[in-house]
């Protein structure tokens, strides 16, 4: 599965950006998939995610990230609002199936006034 992440960029404190990741040779639906980050401290931290029992977030990001998935697109999303400077960070989409697990190539996200 090959994993293509875009919708980054640079935003205001309190902005909003939506990320995506677009996926090919492999059907997104069967797998379980999540937004990870990782920022300064380099460390890769857990965002949010859709497997078959529904959809979870970090503390930190519930009520202003909201995760979907196209089934018609093969693709995941990752409606982010009222952002924070401490959102800033590269974003990673993942599928995992058993011991399978694919990663996209990130998209900074900055946030800064």
């Amino acid at each position: 599965v090959q994993l293509q992440a875009s919708g980054g960029g640079s935003v205001q404190p309190g902005g909003s950006l939506r990320l995506s990741c677009a996926a090919s040779g492999g059907t997104l639906s069967s797998y379980t998939t999540g937004w990870f980050r990782q920022g300064p401290s380099n460390r890769r931290e857990f965002v949010a995610g859709i497997s078959w029992n529904g959809t979870y977030y970090v503390d930190s990001v519930k009520g202003r990230f909201t995760m979907s998935r196209d089934n018609a697109k093969n693709s995941v999303y990752l409606q982010m609002n009222s952002l924070k400077p401490e959102d800033t960070a590269v974003y990673y989409c993942n599928a995992r199936r058993a011991w399978n697990n694919y990663w996209g190539q990130g998209t900074q996200v900055t946030v800064s006034s």
